[in-house]
């Protein structure tokens, strides 16, 4: 099977920003002689995002109109659908300077990675971008509170990446979205669903996973391992969940591991369709959708997630989102269910929340069998500094 046979990407056409060889060298020595800008965590993520084609059909940081008919309308210009911004910003004095020009990206430690020619440099209402697509203003609000952090304008303008951010973990599992339609197309899958998490899979997790499975050729498990909050359970304990779990619970041949550089909005709806989309461009033709997508906090609603996607026509998405009930296990049923399979009361349902996940962990206590799997669990009690 080759990959023509895949879902294609976003727009068409799987974009290639990364520079190599040669022309690295090259774009390295001009970026030595350019205006600079040093980027933030996100920038820079999204920025290698970009060029590895995972934000199909962008080319560069968004400019005015893209941005703001992504805001108003969840749409580029064109009229393709496209639910969050993207985007780099400047000071005044910055963006007054590197207008019309080519200028340096810099990461965090000032060593130049793109080159960017700024086409237009434009203000914007941080508050106004902030309840569009955050639904709200407080800047309790990770992702609110990481727009307020921007500068006052923002940079428009295509990128060519020479320097990759070094990554030193999860070697195994990092593949661009050239790869992974590859390792697809040589598994001979067509139909592929992906999964999101920013979390250890539990049961309920596994269950929907499996449901999803029994419709499609193969499973990619994609998790998020970009910048994310400071009480998330970091990404080195969720990749050794993964892999435990995968290695007694999967069946061997429909199950891809591969990691998400990404970093996380917590822009719940607005961030459900923007995750179905990347994992588009990655090869998937399905995406997994349930209970508070990308949700933090009381800020969406339990499956508003899910209800943002009936704000396009079938199949203008081009990737087939499946929608789940929050699952868990009954005891009555001696079985994983939701509330469309099984009519028992909710006193026979095992299904613990977060917090109280994490006073388990924290207390050294393993959460129940018809929560997690032994193997997981023991994994994350030993994170959390508890006895095993």
């Amino acid at each position: 099977m080759t990959e023509d046979t895949l879902i294609p990407p976003h727009g068409g056409t799987l974009i290639d920003r990364l520079a190599a060889g040669d022309e690295a060298k090259l774009l390295a020595e001009q970026a030595a002689g350019l205006p600079k800008l040093a980027l933030s965590v996100r920038s820079l993520s999204d920025l290698e995002m970009i060029a590895v084609g995972a934000f199909s059909p962008l080319e560069g940081f968004m400019d005015r109109a893209t941005y703001q008919c992504v805001v108003d309308e969840m749409r580029l210009p064109g009229g393709l659908p496209w639910s969050l911004p993207v985007t780099v910003s400047a000071t005044t004095e910055q963006a007054r300077a590197f207008e019309g020009r080519t200028i340096a990206l810099t990461d965090e430690a000032a060593t130049p990675v793109a080159l960017m020619e700024v086409a237009e440099a434009f203000p914007y209402d941080k508050r106004e971008e902030a309840r569009r697509v955050y639904r709200t203003d407080e800047e309790a609000h990770p992702g609110v509170a990481a727009v307020y952090q921007q500068a006052g304008m923002l940079l428009g303008g295509p990128v060519r990446l020479f320097r990759r951010p070094e990554h030193r973990d999860f070697l195994a599992q990092r593949r661009d979205p050239k790869q992974t339609r590859a390792a697809f197309a040589e598994r001979g899958w067509k139909t592929i669903v992906g999964f999101q998490t920013r979390n250890p899979v539990h049961r309920a997790h596994e269950y929907i996973q499996k449901c999803a499975l029994e419709t499609v050729d193969g499973l990619l498990l994609h998790p998020l391992v970009g910048a994310t909050k400071d009480d998330d359970i970091p990404a080195d304990v969720r990749m050794a969940c993964y892999e435990a779990l995968l290695a007694g619970y999967y069946p061997q041949g429909r199950v891809l591991l591969s990691v998400l550089p990404a970093a996380m909005r917590y822009a719940g709806p607005r961030e459900a369709v923007f995750h179905a989309i990347v994992r588009k461009n990655y090869g998937c033709s399905h995406f997994i959708v349930g209970r508070d997508h990308a949700g933090v906090g009381s800020y969406y609603g339990t499956y508003d997630a899910q209800h943002i996607f009936r704000e396009f026509a079938p199949g203008e998405l081009g990737i087939t989102p499946m929608f789940f009930e929050n699952s868990f296990y009954c005891r009555a049923c001696e079985a994983m269910g939701t509330a469309k399979t099984c009519p028992h009361a909710d006193g026979d349902h095992v299904s613990l929340s977060g917090t109280r996940v994490r006073e388990m962990l924290a207390k050294g206590e393993m959460p129940p069998v018809e929560f997690s799997r032994p193997e997981v669990a023991r994994i994350l009690v030993a994170a959390y500094g508890g006895a095993r």
